[in-house]
C-alpha cells in the first residue's frame, strides 16, 4: 500500500507538471487577448519557466539526496499550490510571471525528486525501464489533457475575459492530493545519502568534468536544437491557429493536442522500429522528413480566410498536419538521452541528467523568444520555416555523436574519483 501511494503521488505529480509546463502557449495566447501585451512580453514566460528550471536543477542534483526526495517534493507542491490560487485570485501578467518562476523552481525539485525515487523503488533494470515508462506515459496524458482543460475555461463568445484563470483552481488542487498523498506514505531514501558523486563534490563538479568530450558537446547540441524547436512549435501553435488560421480561441487551443498527442504517439512507434533498424538511420529519415513536412506544409497557411463559422470539419488542413511534426521530432530527445546515458557509467547518470535539464531549459527559452521575436515582426509562417535552421544543426550533431558515442564504447571515462585523464582498467 505504501509504495502504490508514492507512486501515485509520482504519477499524479508529473501530470500537474505536464499541464502547468506545456500550457505556456495557451497562457501567452490568452495574455495577449487579455493584458494586451505584445507577443515578445509573451515570450518572457517561457523564460521566467525555463531559466527558474535550469538555474535550480544544478542545486537540486547536488543537496536534495540530503535534504529528502519525499520532503522536497511537499515543499514543491506547497509552493505551486500557492501560486496557483494567486493567479486564479489576482489573475494580472505580473501574476501570470510569478506562476511560471515558480512553476519553473518547482519542477526542477520535483524531476530530480521523481527520478531518484523511481531508482530507489526498483530493484532492477527492467522494473526500472517500466516505472519510468508508466511515469512518462502519465506525462504526456497529462499533455493531452491541460489543452483540453484550458479550452474548457476559455470563453468562446469573448476568449479575452479573465474566466480562464479559473482553471489554476484544479493544478491547486490536484497539488493538495499529492502532498496528502506524500504524507500519507514513506520513502526508504537511505540508498541516496551516500552516493560517490556527493562525496566527492557534488553533483555540479561532476557535471563540469563531463564536459570535457566531444561526445558530450555534440550530445548538448542536439538537445539543445531539438527542444528549441520542439518548445518553438508547442509554445507559439495556439496563437498561429488564432492569428493565421483564424481559429476561435478555444479551438486553437485544442487543436494544438494533436501536436501532443503525436509525440506520444510517435514514441511508442519509435520503440518499435528501433528493434528492426539503426537508431542513427532512424533519427536522420525522421529529421529530414520534419523538413519536408515544414516546407510542403506551411504554404497551405499562406490563403487562409477568416471564417466566423468555422468547426473542427471546416477548418483549414494545415491545421491538422502542421501538428503531425511531433510524429517524427518524438524520436529523437529519448533516443539521443538513452545513446548518452549508455556511453556513460551509471553512477554518472545523476550527473548527466542534471547537464540534459539544464540544456533542456535553455534551448526551450531560446526558441520560444527567436520564434516570439519572429512572429511579431515578420509572421507565423516565417517564424515556423526559421525551424529548418536547427534541424539541419541536429544533423550535423547527429553524425559527430555516433562517431564519439562509439569512440566512449572503447575508450570509458575515468572512474569518479580518479584524476582526469587517468587510464582505466
Amino acid at each position: 500500500m505504501n509504495r502504490f501511494l508514492i507512486i501515485a503521488s509520482l504519477g499524479l505529480s508529473y501530470m500537474i507538471y505536464a499541464v502547468l509546463l506545456n500550457s505556456v502557449g495557451t497562457v501567452i495566447l490568452q495574455s495577449i487577448l487579455s493584458f494586451g501585451i505584445a507577443k515578445q512580453s509573451g515570450s518572457v514566460l517561457e523564460a521566467c519557466k525555463d531559466l527558474s528550471i535550469a538555474a535550480v536543477s544544478f542545486v537540486a542534483a547536488a543537496h536534495l539526496p540530503r535534504f529528502g526526495y519525499r520532503r522536497a517534493m511537499i515543499v514543491a507542491h506547497a509552493l505551486v499550490g500557492a501560486a496557483c490560487i494567486l493567479m486564479a485570485l489576482l489573475p494580472s501578467f505580473a501574476t501570470t510571471k510569478i506562476l511560471f518562476v515558480t512553476i519553473g523552481v518547482t519542477f526542477a525539485l520535483v524531476k530530480v525528486s521523481v527520478y531518484s525515487s523511481i531508482g530507489l523503488l526498483t530493484d532492477s533494470r527492467q522494473r526500472h525501464a517500466s516505472l519510468m515508462n508508466v511515469i512518462e506515459g502519465l506525462f504526456m496524458l497529462g499533455v493531452l489533457c491541460g489543452y483540453w482543460l484550458f479550452g474548457a475555461y476559455i470563453d468562446p463568445a469573448e476568449p479575452g475575459r479573465l474566466s480562464w484563470a479559473q482553471v489554476y483552481w484544479v493544478p491547486a488542487g490536484a497539488s493538495a492530493l499529492v502532498i496528502a498523498l506524500l504524507l500519507a506514505s514513506r520513502l526508504n531514501e537511505s540508498a541516496s545519502k551516500g552516493s560517490v558523486v556527493q562525496r566527492r563534490g557534488g553533483a555540479f563538479v561532476e557535471m563540469l568534468r563531463l564536459l570535457v568530450r566531444p561526445l558530450v558537446y555534440a550530445f548538448i547540441l542536439s538537445i539543445f536544437m531539438y527542444v528549441l524547436i520542439e518548445q518553438s512549435l508547442g509554445t507559439w501553435l495556439p496563437t498561429f491557429n488564432r492569428e493565421i488560421l483564424h481559429l476561435p480561441a478555444a479551438m486553437s487551443v485544442q487543436v494544438a493536442s494533436i501536436y501532443a498527442a503525436s509525440l506520444a504517439l510517435g514514441r511508442l512507434i519509435a520503440g518499435y522500429l528501433l528493434r528492426r533498424m539503426s537508431w542513427y538511420l532512424l533519427l536522420n529519415i525522421c529529421v529530414l522528413s520534419m523538413g519536408v513536412l515544414v516546407i510542403l506544409t506551411l504554404p497551405l497557411a499562406a490563403h487562409v480566410q477568416m471564417r466566423p463559422d468555422v468547426t473542427w470539419f471546416s477548418a483549414p488542413l494545415v491545421a491538422y498536419t502542421l501538428p503531425l511534426i511531433g510524429l517524427l521530432m518524438a524520436p529523437i530527445y529519448p533516443v539521443v538521452n538513452s545513446v548518452m546515458l549508455s556511453a556513460l557509467a551509471t553512477e554518472r547518470h545523476a550527473s548527466m541528467t542534471g547537464l540534459i535539464v539544464v540544456f533542456s531549459a535553455l534551448g526551450g527559452t531560446l526558441g520560444s523568444f527567436i520564434t516570439g521575436l519572429v512572429f511579431s515582426h515578420i509572421g507565423g509562417e516565417r517564424a515556423f520555416y526559421m525551424t529548418l535552421a536547427p534541424m539541419a544543426a541536429i544533423l550535423m550533431a547527429l553524425f559527430v555523436f555516433r562517431r564519439e558515442s562509439r569512440l566512449a564504447a572503447q575508450v570509458p571515462l575515468a572512474p569518479l574519483g580518479s584524476p582526469a585523464g587517468e587510464p582505466v582498467g
